[in-house]
């Protein structure tokens, strides 16, 4: 499996989780709620869901509306499919939720990760978040050793092209900072609280302490660009 595939799956998984869908609805889902996927089209999710469901976590059911099922009729196409999670697709999902290898670090896969920190532990978001920001140092470091090299031999849009990498890297250092500091205030606050509050906070992410200051109440903190367009493959089975 690819990298990029598995960060799709885990996506679905994590969508699914909320509630079952069509593939249309899944789709505007991924494009709207998690910005990562905007560029993935139906020839790149209904293989991933066939795969699913070939695993045991996902089934397909027909769609419930009936008048959903009299158009597909008329047309002549079939019935929309909803994908639903089966326990067994929770349960790997949840072991994906605890994951918190290097790959959780990368670019793609730590914006997917981030989406779903309201249904992840408390241990495992803090994991993930300083090992994002460790790899970000990493990279800012390089970057300014770098700068420092070619400074002489470069033109004057190429350098400010480099320093403006350099802090939009620097802006995500300050960002994981701040999360940081709240994910740990919130568990400090936490733990004079009874053995019942405590067990319950482990495992629920909704008070996951993200700053005050940040207007987005969604969990992966990506705006919603806009509705999408209805796609002409509609959202039958593939």
């Amino acid at each position: 499996m690819s990298r990029r595939s598995g960060i799709l799956e885990f996506a679905v998984l994590g969508l699914l989780r909320e509630a079952p869908m069509h593939g249309y609805e899944l789709r505007k889902r991924l494009n709207t709620s998690l910005g990562i996927f905007r560029a993935f089209s139906y020839g790149t999710l209904y293989p991933c869901l066939k795969t699913l469901v070939a695993n045991g976590w996902l089934i397909e059911e027909p769609g419930n509306a009936p008048e959903d099922a009299l158009a597909a009729s008329l047309a002549g196409r079939r019935a929309k499919i909803v994908y639903r999670l089966t326990a067994e697709g929770k349960e790997h999902f949840e072991e994906l939720l605890s994951h918190t290898g290097p790959d959780t670090w990368e670019d793609e896969h730590f914006a997917a990760r981030f989406a779903f920190f309201g249904q992840t532990e408390r241990d495992v978001r803090m994991r993930v978040l300083e090992g994002r920001r460790s790899r970000l140092e990493e990279r800012l470091e390089k970057m300014r050793a770098s700068l420092a090299r070619t400074r002489e031999r470069l033109d004057d849009y190429t350098l400010e092209l480099q320093r403006h990498g350099m802090e939009s890297v620097e802006r995500e250092v300050r960002w994981l900072n701040e999360l940081i500091e709240s994910e740990r205030a919130g568990r400090d606050q936490r733990r004079p609280s009874s053995e019942s509050t405590a067990q319950q906070d482990n495992t629920s992410g909704a008070t996951g302490g993200l700053p005050r200051h940040q207007g987005d109440e969604s969990s992966g903190g990506t705006p919603p660009d806009g509705s999408t367009p209805p796609d002409p493959s509609d959202d039958t089975a593939k």
